[in-house]
């Protein structure tokens, strides 16, 4: 599972890389040097700690732990530079000194765990640089100080510097972005738990298993969620942007309901500007709830002309179709409103009124309402149910049958 797992972290790490490096070389800021340099030194680092990779260089080399050694440099870059990325965000006048002063206890720290690396090269037996062989007192020291430094001590400054500046940020993305990566470096600091609890329990003489497979998955977790938040001011606003298209959609397909509409009921257009071409394009949240706001205040104003024995006719030729749920539903409500339009047209108000609360409520918020709407939209301008349910009722729209005009409701 370890190496599955190893290898899909790699390959998001390698795609990550690309977009960042791309980024970087369109824009050089010191914080996107940062970030890029963090998700090369993340991308080469899992690449060597895939285990048939690993095993395949140091035979091929004759050192054993070498694709170890070399990952766990990776790692500890990987800290420093995420942590250099953030300080040129959130304390840009102290960022150049605090970055320099962490640069020296990485160096320190990787220099001691180079040297005990070194020292277990002479050991007649081999030793692997993992918790199994951690009563051995180089491998020890080289896991504690990797944890302590690599680990505990970036993971602790960066949560805390991504909720310290999440506070105060103005960008939603990245306030979002910096949260996350707080969350995956909390994620890490378990990572390092786990690794500590395992080398106390070698100690005290246990031999508990799973160590690689929690590692592995703990791993892939934290790697995932700082890669996401790391990245995600660079992408999220695209998301923005496929809403837009996703309101702007919507909008062109509440039109043909909403002109007959207002073609009917005039007053009810309250920004005539909105006619203009690629007027909505510039403030397509404004257009929508416009247009949405005509069509409920349309429908209210038609109320006196909905026939309830429009619904029986629709429902019946509905019925032969096969319909049902929400294309039943969105059906009826179009029918109504075909035949209201019509009606009104004439002059002519209902004697069978339509119950008030018999139209369809959706679920959910605005979003759940605009699709309700579209849907009521499509089957007003395409349904041939629609277009029956008319033919069949056209009777109770023409003068001299069993309903009242507009003129005989006045006093």
């Amino acid at each position: 599972m370890d190496t599955l797992l190893y290898g899909l972290c790699a390959g998001t790490g390698w795609v990550t890389f690309a977009y960042t490096l791309r980024l970087l070389l369109r824009q050089p800021t010191p914080a996107r040097r940062g970030i890029c340099i963090s998700f090369g030194a993340f991308a080469a680092g899992i690449t060597l700690a895939i285990p048939p990779l690993a095993t395949s260089i140091e035979a091929g080399l004759g050192l054993p732990n070498l694709a170890k050694v070399l990952s766990h440099g990776c790692a500890m870059t990987i800290a420093a530079s995420s942590e250099h990325m953030l300080l040129c965000l959130a304390l840009p006048a102290q960022a150049a000194a605090r970055t320099r002063r962490w640069v020296w206890i990485t160096a320190v720290a990787y220099l001691a765990m180079v040297a005990l690396y070194a020292l277990t090269l002479g050991y007649e037996q081999p030793v692997r640089l993992t918790v199994e062989y951690a009563t051995d007192p180089a491998v020890s020291a080289y896991l504690l100080i990797f944890m302590t430094v690599g680990f505990f001590a970036y993971c602790i400054d960066i949560s805390r510097l991504c909720w310290k500046f999440a506070r105060i940020c103005g960008r939603p993305w990245l306030r979002r972005g910096l949260r996350i990566t707080a969350a995956g470096a909390v994620v890490a600091m378990l990572y390092s738990t786990n690794k500590i609890f395992y080398l106390g329990a070698y100690w005290y003489g246990l031999r508990p298993s799973g160590e690689r497979e929690i590692a592995a998955v703990l791993v892939t977790i934290s790697a995932l969620l700082m890669m996401i938040g790391l990245t995600m001011p660079a992408w999220g606003p695209l998301m923005a942007l496929t809403q837009r298209w996703n309101d702007l959609r919507a909008y062109r397909r509440l039109a043909p309901l909403w002109h007959d509409i207002t073609a009917q009921l005039p007053e009810l257009e309250l920004d005539p500007q909105l006619r203009r071409p690629f007027a909505a394009m510039r403030d397509i949240d404004y257009a929508l709830t416009r247009r949405v706001a005509e069509i409920h205040d349309g429908r209210l104003a038609l109320r006196p002309f909905l026939d309830a024995r429009v619904t029986q006719t629709a429902e019946t030729l509905a019925g032969q179709a096969g319909l049902d749920g929400d294309d039943l539903r969105a059906t009826l409500e179009a029918a109504h409103l075909a035949f209201g339009l019509r009606a009104h047209r004439a002059g002519i108000t209902a004697t069978c009124t339509r119950p008030a609360d018999s139209p369809h409520q959706p679920a959910g918020d605005y979003a759940a309402e605009i699709i309700w709407l579209t849907r009521v939209a499509q089957a007003y301008h395409h349904s041939p149910i629609v277009a029956e349910t008319l033919n069949a009722t056209e009777h109770l729209t023409v003068a001299g049958t069993s309903t009242q005009t507009v003129g005989d409701l006045q006093p």
